[in-house]
């Protein structure tokens, strides 16, 4: 592969790792750019799994030394997440996922318009309709299996899950999404690893650019709190329903 094609999957990776460290989404920039640069869809999906670890390690990391990841808080959720990630990794090996892709541009499409009409949502921390443990079994199972079965849309699904249920303002919930991500995304990982399905040069590649994107990203997101990331969370779920319904139903 060519060093022109490596510095533009370099130059992906940075992209997806900025937007991943404040809304998620990412993969909307590192799945095409694997895509065009010629790798089979499983091959790309490893790939990105990948890469985008690495991104969302930095991240996380950032988060942690903000004081913003209560590691207590988190760790039920963490270990329910990977167990269940591996699951639905695992179980899209076997079946197919065409109904999800039919479903979740429009479940997305709702997250976005509620978030829209709702300026106050995850401004400030509100009271909390589920325990821990429930949270942890209830999030970490669902969510969980779908990331590891079809993907698009986790990082919102969480960050709404952690403020609606558990009442963490915006920042915070960003936090708290981008660890049990780190989670589901080592999982999935070490499923296409056992599958030989990973591009290592192309990987390395884009890593280095997620490592500066995620720690860039997560830096705007701590410095400016909730409002920029409401801003950039509405921006790409959008992007994130105009991709799939394209997908859907886009001219072959």
């Amino acid at each position: 592969m060519s060093w022109e094609t490596l510095l533009l999957l370099f130059l992906a990776g940075l992209s997806a790792g900025f937007i991943d460290a404040i809304a998620g989404g990412g993969g909307l920039i590192s799945v095409p750019a694997l895509l065009w640069a010629g790798l089979p869809p499983q091959m790309a999906l490893g790939t990105n799994k990948m890469q985008s670890t690495w991104g969302t390690l930095m991240a996380v990391r950032k988060y942690a030394k903000a004081g913003l990841v209560k590691w207590a808080d988190v760790r039920l959720t963490v270990l329910i997440t990977f167990v269940f990630a591996c699951l639905g990794t695992w179980t899209v090996t076997q079946v197919s996922n065409a109904v999800l892709k039919q479903i979740v541009p429009w479940m997305l499409l709702g997250i976005a318009v509620y978030v829209l009409l709702s300026p106050g949502l995850g401004k400030t921390a509100a009271k909390a309709r589920l325990s821990l443990v429930a949270f942890a079994c209830l999030a970490g199972s669902v969510l969980g299996f779908y990331d590891g079965f079809f993907g698009p849309g986790t990082g919102t699904f969480w960050a709404m899950a952690c403020i609606s249920l558990l009442g963490l303002e915006l920042t915070r919930a960003t936090a708290f999404t981008k660890v049990v991500n780190l989670t589901s995304n080592m999982a999935s990982l070490l499923v296409f690893v056992i599958s030989d399905r990973v591009h290592y040069p192309i990987a390395f590649a884009m890593i280095a650019g997620q490592l500066i994107g995620g720690r860039l990203g997560a830096g705007m997101a701590i410095r400016h709190g909730a409002p920029f990331i409401r801003v950039i969370f509405i921006t790409v779920v959008f992007a994130m329903v105009i991709k799939l319904l394209w997908d859907q139903f886009g001219v072959r």
